[in-house]
């Protein structure tokens, strides 16, 4: 594929620097803040080489390429002068779209993608990093040990010492991660948020997890304010970096110039430092602890009631844009407790649409609509949907809903398995990697459970060919 080539041709459609007020991307999909969405060339989008389906959503025309491909096109958008942009140029970017729709449900949605701007960069960490969870998980079973000739007492305190780290270190310093991300994302200094961020993990404070142990005990500053490290958590950073960023803004505009480089970092951090671990870290902390006790009661409701909810439903959240959501709710969860069971669930709704998706492309005589479900099918099962989705499943209306079903019934059979992974934004084929601690067989069993259901569905009952004559 010619990338330069490519990303001329998307810019051109959409409208070029006229029409186009920014562009960034996620995994999957380039994300254009548009002026007017008259101006965008829809079907020459989708005729694009490369485009696997593109919509409008909440103020933004995505265009999805695909995991690795969407990154290629955007550093040769970037080159065409189409560059990053911060949380700040995308508001303002969208300020029309805001007014035709409605202010609440814009909003929620800009909340959500805000969240998805800052957690998009520090996935590849954490994916990293619940991949070497599910190595050392299989390194360590006494029936690998023993096909070795080995058992436990045999492994080198060393060797488990550096497994240790490879496992450990994104998630103690995950505040540092997020506050970096998070001034990137609203135009602050990234080495401010970064140190920021480590400010709530320095070893000087009480380890977060020691206290909740009871092996240590919270500085009581003042009298009344229970101080601890913020080892592990996410909204405390957040709220941090969002908070440090404006702050940082607002005092460069105050500050002269010649006095910029002392002032500005010194005066940012100490004012940040005192809200962040007095103010902002123990109630956000609070808040963050009540999410994630909500997210524990759904995820262990009984009968396989989690699964059947959100393996029925993720897909449908996806299709909204908010999919998001998941980032914070699966970081808490492995920060907390070294396991993540949305991922299990999250694999059986992703696994449905590669059933249905396959089905149709089985089922039609239409050559090119199988040239385009095959290859969204295989997408699907490595963790990609958009494609399966916006271009197939979603056209047809039936097959998505056969794929609901299948990742409800895949995502019953993962919950009373009470499957839950090493990690995160892995999912499907890739995901094996992260059940490698004896989960393995269970995992591949509700994969099948998913796409087989939701395949017989839609080659029964959800698509035949005249639906494609209708369209």
């Amino acid at each position: 594929m010619d990338y330069k080539k490519v990303a001329k041709e998307v810019t051109d459609a959409i409208g070029g620097k006229e029409n186009i007020s920014s562009i960034t991307h996620c995994a999957t999909r380039l994300r254009v803040m548009v002026k007017s969405q008259e101006s965008i060339d829809k079907k020459a989008v989708e005729d694009i080489e490369g485009v696997k389906g593109a919509f409008f959503n909440s103020g933004q025309y995505q265009v999805i390429f695909g995991t690795g491909t969407v990154n290629k096109v955007f550093e040769e958008v970037a080159k065409l002068g189409y560059g990053d942009v911060n949380a700040n140029e995308i508001s303002k970017a969208s300020n029309d779209e805001v007014k035709r729709s409605n202010v609440q449900g814009n909003v929620f949605k800009k909340a959500i993608r805000t969240f998805g701007d800052v957690f998009v960069p520090i996935i590849p960490v954490l994916v990293a990093t619940g991949l070497f969870m599910g190595l050392r998980g299989l390194l360590t079973q006494e029936q690998v040990l023993a096909t070795f000739g080995m058992t436990a007492d045999d492994i080198s305190p060393n060797f488990l010492l550096w497994t240790q780290v490879l496992t450990d270190t994104a998630f103690a310093f995950l505040p540092a991660l997020v506050c970096w991300s998070t001034f990137r994302v609203f135009g602050g200094s990234p080495v401010i948020g970064i140190v920021l961020g480590l400010m709530l993990v320095n070893p000087s404070l009480p380890n977060a997890y020691a206290v909740a142990a009871g092996t240590a005990s919270p500085i009581i500053m003042f009298g009344f304010i229970p101080v601890v490290g913020y080892q592990g958590t996410v909204l405390p950073a957040f709220f941090a970096g969002i908070l440090g960023a404006k702050l940082e803004q607002a005092l460069r505009k105050k500050i002269p110039d010649t006095f910029d480089l002392l002032l500005t970092p010194f005066t940012t951090l100490l004012i940040m430092s005192v809200l962040s671990l007095f103010i902002i870290g123990p109630i956000f902390h609070s808040l963050e602890t009540v999410v994630l006790n909500a997210t524990e009661v759904v995820l262990n409701l009984p009968f396989g009631l989690s699964g059947i909810i959100v393996g029925g439903l993720q897909q449908i959240i996806v299709v909204t844009g908010i999919h998001h959501i998941f980032n914070f709710l699966e970081v808490q969860l492995l920060a907390n407790f070294g396991k993540n069971a949305f991922n299990a669930l999250i694999s059986a709704a992703t696994a449905a649409q590669a059933g249905a998706t396959l089905a149709v492309g089985f089922k039609t005589k239409d050559k090119k609509l199988k040239a385009l479900a095959l290859p969204s099918s295989l997408s699907a099962s490595l963790g990609i949907t958009e494609p399966a989705i916006f271009g197939v499943n979603l056209r047809f209306v039936k097959p998505f809903v056969c794929a609901l079903i299948g990742g409800a019934c895949g995502g019953f059979v993962a919950s009373i398995f009470g499957l839950a992974g090493t990690g995160m934004s892995v999912t499907v084929l890739p995901g094996m990697l992260l059940y490698l601690n004896g989960q393995l067989l269970q995992y591949i069993i509700s994969l099948l459970v998913s796409a087989g259901v939701a395949f017989a569905l839609t080659y029964t009952f959800g698509y035949n060919d005249k639906m494609l004559e209708e369209k």
